[in-house]
């Protein structure tokens, strides 16, 4: 079975209660499935924010096993194994050894810190929002290690390298793909 996005997030709400969570799911899943249609995969669209939204289903109740857990739950019910390798395999080398293989996965694997970079700086504006922040806005607080501690370069320089893109790249696509999201304030 592969979830439609709208059952992919019933299910996530089954599993996490907090609103930190949910909104972090439905960023993104909406930035994947940007990065889908970006990409040449639109016709994917969906499947590319299924798994956006259920990367981190398991996170909020099982954070020690964070990606382990989310594999028993997701064939359990019977959900196709490429939406499980793709959601597992964004804690490559953090919590399991699931490689990033996919395209897609690449893109979760990056954006799933970033997100949240991103987000961080964004709310340190006067304006609050996405939607006018620049590269070298991100690019300074990218380089304080201090700043959103929580949010791994390493993952981020890493998920570049991966996709073969240079981090500007990487970092100017998700702030327009972030500003694309209903989620984001």
């Amino acid at each position: 079975m592969i979830p439609t996005p709208e059952q992919a997030w019933e299910l996530l709400t089954e599993y996490n209660e907090g609103e930190f969570h949910r909104k972090h799911a439905r960023i993104v899943g909406d930035v994947l499935e940007w990065y889908a249609k970006e990409l040449g995969y639109g016709a994917e669209s969906d499947f590319w924010k299924a798994v956006g939204i259920l990367h981190d289903l398991d996170f909020e109740r099982y954070p020690e096993e964070h990606c382990t857990k989310e594999q028993a739950i997701l064939r359990e019910l019977d959900v196709d194994e490429r939406l499980i390798h793709a959601v597992v395999s964004h804690g490559y080398g953090l919590t399991v050894d699931v490689q990033p293989e996919h395209q897609m996965e690449k893109v979760l694997f990056a954006v799933d810190e970033l997100t949240g970079l991103i987000g961080a700086v964004a709310v340190m504006r006067p304006s609050k929002s996405v939607d006018d922040l620049e590269l070298a806005s991100v690019k300074k607080k990218f380089k304080d290690k201090k700043f959103a501690a929580g949010c791994s370069r390493d993952v981020i320089r890493q998920g570049a390298e991966m996709l073969g893109w240079e981090l500007d790249e990487l970092i100017s696509k998700t702030i327009l793909a972030m500003r694309a999201s209903p989620a984001v304030d």
